[in-house]
């Protein structure tokens, strides 16, 4: 993704498009999304928005595998009890996606679409749920906080010193080793590899491919690669949906059942599927369960991770959120046509205000930090101009909340491949770090490294600008570091330090 920053002005309208029409707008609706002035008209609009919608409402199958499947500090799963509860995660998944979405389109008029983060939703099960004492709803309540951080950051002007802080290339190492971790999940969940005795990871159970249930996966993300070579779209949602109905067809004839490991008690079942059995066991169609929603705790989430942890915690999903915005903004904005001369983007603080809401909205929803979606690309890449395009893409998110039960029978062997995929287009990235300057390769390395091998996020992040900046130190460039540099690391070094901190006072 483009990391770039288009420097809007809050202050004027940029023209709508360089192509703008000269025809007289047709009706209200035209004229509230200035249709007919971006060129477009509203079929062209629905057509994108549909499109949009199909590319990115995988989102409402992968989000509950991510955060739906992993239990706090507590034992306890998101929406309540000690077992999943996926169609609830679904059903928040798809409503909040959904009336942002319809934010965005209405308000700031553009055509972007918002959902729950890729890479933020990682973040929050695997690095920060699991922290002594830390519930979900309190890793919601620092999600709320990070999304009121970057609302400030926006209406006071201060992101783009904060925009300017930060190393681009590091960034983009960021992005990249996200993409890292997120693969290597896709791969270990859906047990193409698992944890062996000799060395730390093997191929499949025994070293080799073996079972119905790693034949989905395989067949399923082979699918996935050649429709998007073929530029097919929504590829991701096809090959989820083909590998379901593979594997229910597969699980009514072998009757494959849970996968089990072996134990003392006996063999275990290593040929079962890894996460839901795929068997059709309820109408499809049901009112949606929104148990997620206001499940938020600020206070709890801070006392959880302490002071420095959660302020680490609350940067780490600010430097995620807040950047991948900006370069989706200016990625749609020029597929669109809708930067002017002076490079400027029409209603871009609007665009900005909405997507710092997404991130508080889908805290107090309990899926996850909202964002913009750079699938809304391929909306405009089908003809979409307008808001009226984001607008389709939410009233469709709103009804899919209907079929949440859906998710529920989807395995993990199914759905993982869209983890690989994601993590694919994320490493693609790398290629704009310049390894040949170790002032940017060892930091970049390392933050790229440790996400997947520490099994941890923060950990590639806090290496990576730890080490910028003692690079920086001595080579004697300490007045190139911006200041907000020195702060970051120096909270990156506490937050490593707190276990030996806390046995030294304890």
């Amino acid at each position: 993704m483009q990391q770039a920053d288009p420097s809007p002005s809050s202050s004027r309208t940029a023209p709508d498009a360089a192509t703008a029409s000269s025809e007289a707008p047709r009706g209200a609706l035209d004229r509230w999304f200035h249709i007919t002035a971006r060129g477009s008209t509203i079929p062209r609009e629905i057509r994108g928005g549909i499109v949009t919608f199909f590319s990115m409402c995988y989102i409402v199958v992968l989000n509950p595998l991510i955060i739906g499947t992993v239990p706090d500090s507590t034992g306890m799963y998101l929406g309540g009890g000690t077992e999943p509860n996926l169609p609830a995660v679904a059903a928040g998944t798809a409503l909040i996606a959904g009336l942002l979405s319809i934010f965005m389109g209405a308000w700031a008029k553009f055509p972007l679409a918002l959902a729950a983060g890729l890479g933020l939703n990682a973040y929050l099960a695997y690095s920060v749920v699991p922290l002594p004492g830390m519930t979900w709803g309190g890793a919601m309540g620092l999600v709320v906080i990070e999304g009121v951080v970057i609302l400030l950051l926006v209406l006071t002007g201060f992101r783009k010193a904060v925009f300017d802080a930060v190393p681009a290339f590091l960034k983009t190492a960021i992005a990249v080793g996200i993409g890292l971790f997120i693969a290597f999940l896709g791969l270990y969940n859906a047990k193409f590899v698992t944890t062996a005795n000799g060395t730390p990871v093997q191929l499949g159970n025994d070293g080799s491919l073996t079972g119905w249930p790693t034949f989905v996966f395989v067949a399923g993300l082979l699918l996935m690669f050649v429709l998007w070579v073929r530029k097919v779209p929504g590829a991701i949602l096809i090959a989820i949906v083909t590998g379901t109905a593979l594997s229910i067809v597969i699980e009514r004839v072998l009757h494959l059942g849970a996968f089990a490991p072996a134990g003392a008690d006996g063999p275990g079942n290593p040929g079962g599927w890894a996460m839901n059995v795929p068997a059709v066991s309820e109408f499809p169609v049901q009112l949606p369960d929104f148990s997620t929603l206001f499940t938020v705790d600020p206070i709890g989430g801070i006392t959880a991770a302490g002071a420095v942890g959660a302020s680490v915690i609350v940067f780490s999903l600010l430097l995620a959120d807040f950047f991948d915005t900006m370069g989706t903004m200016v990625g749609v904005a020029a597929g669109a046509d809708l930067v002017d001369e002076q490079g400027d983007i029409a209603h871009s603080q609007r665009i900005l205000v909405v997507d710092s809401a997404a991130a508080i909205a889908g805290g107090m929803g309990g899926v996850s930090s909202n964002t913009s979606f750079v699938e809304s690309t391929s909306g405009v890449a089908e003809g979409a101009r307008t808001g009226l395009s984001a607008v389709v893409v939410g009233v469709l998110f709103l009804l899919s909340t209907l079929l949440s039960p859906l998710v529920g029978m989807v395995p993990y062997e199914a759905a993982t491949p869209a983890l690989v995929m994601v993590g694919f287009l994320m490493m693609t990235q790398i290629t704009d770090i310049d390894f040949t300057d170790v002032e940017i390769a060892i930091p970049a390395f390392l933050t790229i490294i440790l996400m997947p091998f520490a099994y941890s996020i923060t950990v590639g992040m806090g290496a990576g600008f730890i080490m910028y900046v003692l690079l920086k130190l001595v080579r004697g460039k300490a007045r190139s570091i911006h200041w907000l540099m020195y702060v970051i690391a120096l909270m990156f070094v506490a937050y490593f330090l707190r276990g030996a901190v806390e046995g030294l006072l304890l």
